[in-house]
């Protein structure tokens, strides 16, 4: 990936955008108004200034800007001022100075010499510069943007503060930027900032950093690609929502590097260096401590006399380098200084201070916050190097993560004592167990934690090292392992391992262990063979019942419901399926319960009872994060419940929980669910970045194993990618291979959206009639037994053969069965059929454009405009005529129409409405056709001046 050196695009800052468009308003209403844009360096104050201003292109407003200089107090007097005003000046000449130009020649020296200087003098150029913005704003509004307030000299705030205060000019905005961080105690601009507070008209907006998904979206627009959540997740907890920091990392060759770029560390080290030497020592010993420390450890451990450390603290804090945190301690203001002070750090200062603050908490683990002293300790000894107390610590830390359901920090742990363990001659006494019980314990924490990868190494290695003969159920349970860890790395189906442990469980002792596993096994099997997995899964229930545990009966019945859901139509297997949730909800086995609501869910769903689906998948997705599966079947939860959602219209809810799903990152196949539903969302809503999703989901095609439906619908996918991107002779081709696929007749569920796709494509491309056939062909032999196969079913003969009634059988039975998307797509195709009878057509395409607008299917939409315009109808779904000789909006085409008004740009627009920008575009252009003017700004006006915006 290769980065841009800058977001192109402004991320995250509507809101802030919305409040200068505001000022604005009022600067028109003759409203004297100021904006103070404050934040630290680098969150993006002059990157808001200037897309407000690239708003007001073609807008009559007349914008001067001007900047401080880093001078002091003593730099250049009305720096800015003369900026602005040499602007203006170079733009309509010396004429508009009004004969002034001696009273001006203070502040551009090339107008000739400047009056004699005095007080009069001064106060006469203020009033003279009140008066020339006053006249350029009885023309039209004037904006005057003055950047870094924080480097203003005393003249330059004078000036502004008699502007705000005194001439209090009509139509002016004067919008001011300051860094925050810059302010230390005794900063000149503290007490004018807090003056200016107190004059009516004037707004203090300070810019807060940007949350993950502001800066996912940032560095998608930088890299050009949508980025792995591993990477956001990385660059987020590093550059913390700062926009220049994001940016210096998505230039980096991998933005989730470790390393800081030499770059930013120089610009963040500079600010350390003006610190006195004890400032900077009490900062370092801060620095080892952590983003956050508190006042009795760093005095532990810093060995000064408290006044001296307070002392050195307050310089620190002065500078803006570290702040209070709400518990009465310390926090560095940004995460990267304390890191750039850190590894600044000398090799034994290093390790000394390490062993200073793992002794310090040992002795009083009170001194950092509840539950963190053993991942402390085990934290500072590992830096400190003294590898035996490293590894003793990093156990006892990973048993409390664990404990905690904190699966990651777990596996990080472990893979610390693993590494350890041959620096350690004693390791098994000192930590009372054997290397195979760590292997096997971090084999098993990395799959909770959703390192598959890693996980497959230590599964290799401990079954390396394991005799299975003299100990089956281990062995049993390793190979199961490796099994699931296979089929989601797509390497394998998993059956040799699921025989060879199923072989295994026949030899060891009969105990809840053995049931669990001959469960697990059924598992597993039921992807691969279901009648064989019913079989070990009715032994399992069976072998259950004797053992009489009541833990090992529940995991054993939701196995089993599992199974027959698998191999039952899901009305017949939902009772026993509910009776196995029953169960593990009394006996309060979240595990189990939310593996059951996946099922359950499901088998909702294929019946169409769409608002139940959703009910029961939502009602897992807590106790998945509670148990701590949030990744694995936390991630099939949030699918279900965005499928659901998405089939009864809620699209904007469903798009949140996939994304929900994306932060989570799941490993291997199992990001699937979540990818395949957001890369079709997007495609259908033409919504950028569906082509990311779908090329990325696409990618497990050439896995060596991959189940029927993750073929079937990745394939789906393709087809309609092909279709949406204008590539009909694409689009066949993929159908040809995808109808021709063995897994077609094994999962109806899937076969049916991907046949009815494939029948679009072979309806659309030239020379298709062989393609058209072979769907044909496989549609006759699918079943039709639930609400959606028959809706596919009449839909694909729709398609294929074409005719009023035909498309009225898929109307009716896309009504049956709920899904709006599909109901307004085959009310398109009516629509079209019924062409000869105009009336007809006009009240169908209205039904389909209602529906694809509410949805924010923008393809869909701009389709039956273009239909409509081809049968010469008028546009589907149009509002009232408001003003005679206007011509009638859509209801989309007036929701786009309100952000042109608000002076919203093209992207902007496609991203609040989801919609690309290309269909933005032609929104804009058909508004303005319609509307009769030249451009958004005249756009604009009509529709105030006409009531259009109204409602």
């Amino acid at each position: 990936m290769t980065a841009h050196a800058h977001s192109e695009v402004l991320v995250g800052r509507e809101a802030d955008l919305a409040a200068l468009r505001d000022a604005l308003k009022r600067a028109r209403s003759a409203e004297p108004s100021t904006v103070l844009v404050g934040g630290e360096a680098g969150v993006g104050k002059t990157r808001l200034v200037e897309e407000f201003r690239r708003g007001l292109a073609g807008e009559p407003v007349r914008v001067l800007t001007g900047q401080c200089l880093e001078l002091g107090e003593e730099g250049l007097p009305f720096a800015p001022f003369a900026a602005a005003l040499r602007e203006l000046v170079r733009s309509e000449g010396t004429g508009i100075l009004d004969g002034r130009e001696r009273e001006f020649a203070r502040l551009l020296p090339e107008l000739g010499p400047p009056p004699e200087p005095g007080d009069a003098r001064r106060g006469l150029l203020f009033e003279s510069v009140g008066a020339l913005l006053e006249r350029v704003g009885g023309e039209q509004p004037v904006v005057l943007i003055i950047e870094d307030l924080h480097w203003a000299d005393r003249s330059t705030r004078d000036l502004i503060g008699f502007l705000v205060r005194s001439a209090r000019v009509p139509q002016l905005l004067l919008i001011g930027t300051y860094r925050t961080d810059e302010l230390q105690r005794g900063h000149p601009l503290r007490p004018f900032l807090a003056e200016l507070d107190r004059v009516r008209g004037v707004q203090r907006h300070e810019l807060d950093r940007l949350d993950r998904e502001g800066t996912a979206e940032m560095l998608t627009q930088i890299l050009g690609v949508e980025p792995r959540a591993s990477t956001v997740d990385a660059v987020n907890e590093r550059a913390q929502g700062n926009p220049f920091f994001i940016e210096q990392f998505a230039a980096a060759a991998d933005p989730a590097c470790s390393d800081i770029p030499t770059s930013l560390r120089d610009l963040l080290l500079s600010r350390v260096d003006l610190l006195p030497e004890p400032a900077q020592r009490v900062l370092r010993v801060a620095a080892v401590g952590g983003t956050q420390f508190g006042h009795a450890l760093l005095f532990r451990v810093a060995g000064m006399e408290e006044g001296a450390l307070e002392s050195a603290l307050r310089s620190i804090v002065a500078a803006q380098l570290i702040v209070f945190d709400p518990d009465g301690g310390y926090e560095f203001r940004h995460a990267l200084v304390r890191e750039v002070v850190h590894d600044d750090l000398l090799p034994g200062e290093h390790a000394r201070l390490h062993a200073r603050y793992a002794e310090a908490v040992e002795s009083e683990p009170s001194l950092v916050s509840a539950g963190r002293a053993p991942a402390e300790i085990a934290h500072h000894w590992y830096a400190a190097r003294d590898h035996a107390r490293a590894l003793v610590s990093a156990k006892r830390a990973a048993d409390e993560a664990g404990r905690s359901y904190a699966y990651g920090e777990q596996a990080r742990l472990l893979d610390r004592v693993i590494e350890l363990w041959e620096d350690v001659p004693d390791a098994a006494n000192l930590l009372g167990i054997g290397h195979l019980d760590l292997l096997e314990e971090a084999a098993m924490v990395a799959i909770d934690a959703g390192d598959h990868m890693r996980a497959l190494t230590l599964t290799r290695v401990a079954l390396g090292d394991l005799d299975a003969e003299a100990e089956p159920l281990r062995a049993a349970r390793m190979l199961l392992r490796r099994a699931k860890l296979l089929r989601n790395a797509g390497k394998s189906d998993g059956a040799a391992q699921c025989e060879e442990a199923y072989r295994l469980l026949g030899m060891a002792s009969q105990g809840p262990d053995r049931v669990r596993l001959l469960a697990e096994v059924a598992h597993v099997y039921s992807g691969i063979d279901g009648e064989r997995a019913t079989e070990i899964a009715r032994e399992a229930k069976d072998a259950a019942a004797a053992e009489g545990d009541l833990a090992t009966v529940v995991a054993a019945e939701v196995v089993f419901g599992e199974v027959c859901a698998g191999r039952m139509p899901p009305g017949e297997a939902l009772p026993t399926v509910y009776a196995a949730a029953e169960r593990a909800r009394a006996a309060g086995d979240l595990s189990s319960l939310s593996h059951s609501l996946v099922n359950i869910s499901d088998a909702l769903y294929e019946l169409a009872r769409y608002e139940e689906s959703a009910e029961a998948a939502a009602e897992g997705v807590p106790d998945a994060d509670r148990v701590g599966v949030s990744r694995t079947t936390g991630v099939f939860l949030l699918a279900n419940l965005a499928e659901a959602l998405i089939a009864l219209g809620r699209w904007d809810e469903a798009d949140a929980r996939l994304a929900e799903a994306a932060r989570h990152d799941p490993p291997g196949r199992l990001a699937l669910p979540w990818l395949r539903l957001r890369a079709w969302l997007r495609l259908v809503r033409g919504v950028d970045g569906a082509e990311t999703l779908v090329n990325r989901a696409a990618m497990w095609l050439g896995k060596p194993y991959l189940q029927a439906e993750n073929r079937l619908y990745l394939l789906e996918l393709r087809i309609l990618l092909a279709l949406e991107s204008g590539d009909p002779i694409g689009a066949a081709e993929v159908a040809r291979a995808a109808v021709a696929e063995p897994a077609v007749f094994e999962r109806p569920r899937y076969s049916w959206p991907m046949l009815a796709t494939a029948a679009r494509a072979a309806m659309t491309a030239p020379g298709a009639e062989d393609l058209a056939a072979a769907v044909g062909e496989v549609a006759e032999r699918l079943p039709r037994r639930y609400p959606a196969e028959l809706a596919y079913a009449a839909e694909v003969a729709a398609r294929l053969s074409g005719g009023v009634e035909r498309w009225q059988a898929a109307v009716r039975a896309w009504r049956a069965d709920g899904r709006r998307y599909e109901l307004a797509a085959a009310l398109l195709g009516l629509a079209e059929a019924q062409a000869a009878s105009r009336g007809q057509a006009a009240e169908t395409l209205t039904e389909a454009n209602a529906i694809a607008d509410d949805l924010g299917a923008g393809p869909l939409a701009v389709a039956a405009e273009t239909l409509a315009r081809r049968l010469g109808l008028r546009a589907p779904g149009a509002a009232v005529v408001v003003a005679q000789g206007t011509e009638i909006l859509t209801a989309r085409e007036r929701e786009v129409l309100r952000l042109v008004a608000e002076g919203y740009s093209n992207s902007r627009i496609a991203a609040s409405l989801y919609i690309s920008s290309k269909t933005a575009s032609v929104h804009v252009s058909r508004i303005i056709a319609k509307l009769e003017v030249a451009n958004r700004g005249e756009a604009a006006a009509v529709a105030h001046r006409l009531g259009l915006l109204s409602d």
